[in-house]
């Protein structure tokens, strides 16, 4: 577990510093759905403050600053334009010459090592022009194996306190890797952290396992495999690598998984004689409860943060949509409106949006839209986009794509939910399926 420990740090305002806050307003990016200019910021090279430290340093800076550049909303100021740098961590800042080079948000640090095999890793975030620090500085110690970790740490004080959002730099995601050609696939369920590093797997590669879901306190899995040669929905800690096969009914298959709130139910779709409907398996005592009962497929649910509704995927209007309906059952509402088909829908963890993917034209599409079904906006397209998932901040999207053709492999991707800054997740292997879990603890 890494330590986060409170700095008393002196925030040391500048004379001018009132003067320049009033004047030019405190640093802050404000996300709307237009084009943002990202922030330009400085991050000097921590500072090794003991000779052990060097390289760890400088793996860790260079984590920070790809976390930020990555949102699209920063921009890396080359450190070839400093006129200045930064030799100690108590050093003054010298406002006037990151000025000049038109830094906004200059970040400092240092890392120091420790004979029993921790790092400590303390940083510091000004804001340039108003010539003060903002917030406290914080200090983060873990093993020297954790050091990617505090890396996503300080990165997340700084987006957090600049854009006035959540963190979720600090975050892995459970993905399906795959091989083989596209007519046989091996596939095995696989983790990494949130940027593609870490890369650990979870199963072997004898069965066919898709759809992983995240309990909210991110220490176990959910997926369906096909390992007794039908779909039965697994659990499995993520930890310990132990699993085990939820009870179902003989004769029937199991899919869609999710977890409810509070970690302790299933939310499911169990398929029997061509039809399917919502099922609600309590983990803690086995018991069962039927949550649909119409003559169509109902699959792919996702229960709401507060626990109080339920979105999913039917067609019992005739094509396939999305619905919502109270957590215990009920009459469902249709949610989707537009042209094309609509699908595995995943509430956002802020509670305000659902994400979905929407079959249109010979073209695939994420998406995302209110809860009610308001303000639809695609923020894809291509040959094949599926498998949504949040952030845990609710402000980005990873999923996957599909290349054309025979030859064609699955990749993960990312997406604002403005649409902005399409990324391709760096991996090694083809992958498919993403779930992100909640902020590590």
């Amino acid at each position: 577990m890494i330590r986060l420990l409170i700095l008393t740090l002196a925030l040391g305002l500048a004379a001018a510093g009132p003067a320049a806050a009033q004047e030019r307003g405190p640093l802050r990016i404000e996300i709307t759905e237009g084009v943002i200019e990202p922030l330009p910021f400085a991050i000097p090279q921590f500072v090794p403050e003991n000779p052990g430290a060097a390289e760890m340093a400088r793996q860790i800076t260079r984590v920070v600053s790809a976390d930020l550049t990555g949102t699209g909303l920063f921009r890396e100021i080359p450190r070839d334009a400093y006129i200045s740098d930064v030799t100690s961590f108590q050093s003054p800042v010298q406002y006037s010459d990151w000025k000049a080079i038109n830094a906004q948000a200059l970040i400092t640090g240092a890392v120091q090592t420790t004979n029993d095999g921790r790092v400590i890793v303390k940083f510091r975030l000004f804001d340039v022009f108003a010539e003060n620090q903002l917030g406290d500085g914080l200090q983060f110690a873990a093993s020297q194996d954790s050091w990617r970790r505090m890396a996503h740490k300080v990165a997340d004080a700084v987006y957090s306190r600049i854009t006035g959002e959540g963190a979720y730099f600090d975050s892995r995601v459970v993905f399906v890797a795959s091989s083989g050609p596209k007519d046989a696939r091996r596939t095995r369920l696989a983790i990494m952290d949130y940027d593609g590093a870490n890369v650990e797997y979870l199963t072997d590669s004898g069965n066919l396992v898709l759809a992983p879901r995240f309990s909210p306190d991110g220490k176990r899995v959910l997926y369906t495999s096909y390992e007794t040669g039908s779909p039965r929905i697994h659990i499995l800690d993520v930890d310990t690598v132990e699993r085990r096969v939820l009870e179902q009914e003989a004769g029937a298959m199991s899919v869609g998984p999710s977890f409810t709130p509070d970690g302790n139910k299933v939310i499911y779709s169990l398929a029997r004689g061509g039809n399917s409907d919502l099922y609600e398996l309590n983990l803690q005592t086995g018991a069962t409860r039927q949550l649909t009962s119409a003559p169509s497929i109902e699959t792919s649910p996702s229960v709401s943060p507060d626990g109080r509704f339920i979105v999913f995927e039917s067609d019992r209007s005739g094509s396939q949509q999305l619905y919502v309906m109270p957590a215990g059952g009920g009459e469902a509402r249709r949610i989707s409106s537009g042209a094309g088909r609509y699908g595995a829908p995943v509430w956002s963890p802020r509670g305000d949006m659902i994400a979905f993917v929407k079959q249109n034209k010979g073209r695939f599409h994420i998406g995302v839209m209110r809860t009610d079904g308001s303000e639809e906006r695609l923020l894809t397209a291509s040959f094949l986009d599926e498998s949504p998932t949040w952030s845990p901040n609710g402000r980005v999207i990873m999923f996957t794509r599909e290349s054309q053709g025979a030859s064609g492999q699955p990749s993960l991707y990312s997406v604002d939910i403005t649409g902005r800054n399409l990324r391709r997740v760096p991996l090694e292997t083809a992958a498919s399926d993403p779930t992100w879990s909640p902020l590590l603890q």
